[in-house]
């Protein structure tokens, strides 16, 4: 079936730009529910990643996956699969700034690797520039060609970039589709592309298709052990995606990635029958194994102090007592969200942050401390001495997870007193607790009951015609770890 126009494919990519071909099929036409449902689908999968992670990598340029193998269904077969690699680059949101996606030919048969003529791929989000310096790096090589023709009708790229749209933001890409080419011509155009950490290789695979449920799963099972064994020797019966998905596996075995499988599903378990089902799965590629530490998600105490040192620096520079701190490190420039919490011989003394991370580490501390010392509507500005008396707790966020409950009995069971954070939202207002509030709200009665307050709910205000999130965080504090210099 041929999802475009009956244009041509010159005419279509007319001025430079391929159009979206299978919005409206394979995920949503239109801009604001594509983005609700991409959004949500990240949040989901934020929330049931395991933490801390079993394959993590260092901070910095390692933190956040160098590779990622997703599938390309439509989005309700296998949008949740795939979110699950994208919500682990959030981090990497404002550091990664080109992606080079390579998937299979479903539409046009290609000899190699086949670039586009087209300057610009459009969604209902916008539209993603192709990186024309690194589309030229590798244009003579071995098996690499041009042709709008494979690009026009092909969904195995368009369907990642919505989700590579919402995760990272305004990205180049290199797209390239791959048909008859072998792995090590794929490998070769990687290694010529790999870069530093501005530089994300996403690789579009599904796996088994039209097996029964109980095949697939046995089928679907022994690839995935091959991919993270770094030893496949895939057809394409096993995964679409085979030939770029050998590829990166020939690349990561000699540059040492650490392969980790997030996903394993079939469209049995999602949104299909299970008497012929296509089967899903999404990986994870980081750069080295990481050293364990204290606190998952790759941060240590070292980390925690200096964010400590930079918001006590912002808010020393605010007061005019002396020069900010400046910091140069790598993982500070990752999109994290955080809350700067300001207290005094423990009392609450100003506390203002970010739900979602919307700048990098180093900014959103800076800028919460700044605004918990001199702009929490509760407290009077913070004055100079005083500075000295207060201490600095910073918090840093996990996305929020949506948190599905039926009444306040159901949602009271589901909370994890100590461990969640809550957003509570209705009627237009929001407000949320960090998980430190627990220590003086013990019970979900108690919790929720201020946390209404709080949003300027009515106490009899039924939660549920609240939505709710949750999110984890790291904390350090100078109560903790001493006076921060």
């Amino acid at each position: 079936m041929n999802l475009g126009s009956e244009r041509s494919a010159s005419e279509r990519s007319a001025g430079g730009l391929r159009p979206a071909a299978v919005a409206g099929m394979f995920y949503p036409g239109g801009e604001r529910e594509l983005a609700d449902t991409v959004d949500r689908a990240l949040a989901a999968a934020a929330g049931s990643a395991p933490a801390p992670d079993s394959a993590r990598a260092p901070r910095g340029a390692g933190g956040v996956p160098k590779a990622v193998i997703v599938p390309h269904a439509g989005y309700v077969y296998s949008g949740a699969v795939a979110a699950s690699a994208y919500a682990r680059l959030a981090p990497a949101r404002g550091t990664v700034s080109r992606v080079v996606i390579l998937g299979p030919c479903h539409r046009v048969p290609v000899r190699g690797l086949a670039l586009p003529a087209a300057k610009a791929f459009q969604t209902p989000l916008g539209t993603l520039r192709v990186d024309q310096a690194a589309a030229a790096a590798i244009a003579g090589m071995s098996g690499v060609t041009v042709s709008d023709a494979a690009h026009a009708d092909e969904h195995a790229l368009e369907v990642q970039l919505p989700f590579l749209q919402r995760a990272l933001g305004d990205v180049a890409i290199v797209p390239l589709v791959v048909g008859a080419a072998t792995a090590a011509e794929v490998a070769d155009v990687l290694e010529r592309l790999w870069g530093g950490p501005e530089t994300l290789i996403v690789i579009s695979s599904d796996l088994s298709h039209y097996h029964r449920y109980e095949d697939a799963q046995a089928i679907d099972a022994a690839t995935v052990q091959s991919i993270l064994d770094l030893d496949p020797a895939l057809d394409h019966e096993q995964a679409c995606g085979a030939t770029p998905i050998m590829g990166l596996v020939e690349v990561a075995h000699r540059r040492k990635l650490v392969p980790q499988l997030l996903d394993l599903r079939n469209s049995g378990d999602t949104a299909g029958d299970k008497r012929r089902v296509v089967g899903y799965a999404s990986f994870a590629f980081r750069e080295s194994e990481p050293p364990g530490d204290e606190y998952g998600d790759g941060y240590t105490e070292t980390h925690g102090r200096t964010l400590l040192r930079v918001a006590r620096g912002a808010i020393r520079h605010a007061l005019g007592a002396g020069a900010a701190f400046a910091a140069r490190e790598a993982w500070l420039d990752e999109h994290r969200a955080t809350f700067v919490t300001l207290k005094q011989q423990g009392d609450l003394r100003g506390c203002i942050g970010s739900l979602e991370p919307r700048r990098p580490l180093g900014r959103d501390v800076a800028a919460n401390a700044v605004a918990a010392a001199f702009g929490d509507p509760r407290f009077a500005p913070l004055a100079r001495h005083e500075f000295e008396r207060t201490d600095i707790e910073i918090s840093l966020l996990s996305l929020p997870a949506a948190l599905a409950f039926d009444d306040a009995d159901d949602l009271f069971a589901r909370v994890r007193p100590g461990r969640d954070g809550i957003v509570l939202a209705a009627a237009g207002r929001r407000a949320t607790f960090l998980p430190q509030v627990w220590e003086d709200l013990p019970t979900p009665e108690l919790f929720f009951g201020h946390l209404k307050r709080k949003a300027g709910l009515a106490d009899d205000f039924p939660l549920a015609r609240c939505t709710v999130q949750r999110y984890t965080v790291l904390k350090w504090s100078e109560q903790d770890l001493g006076p921060t210099p």
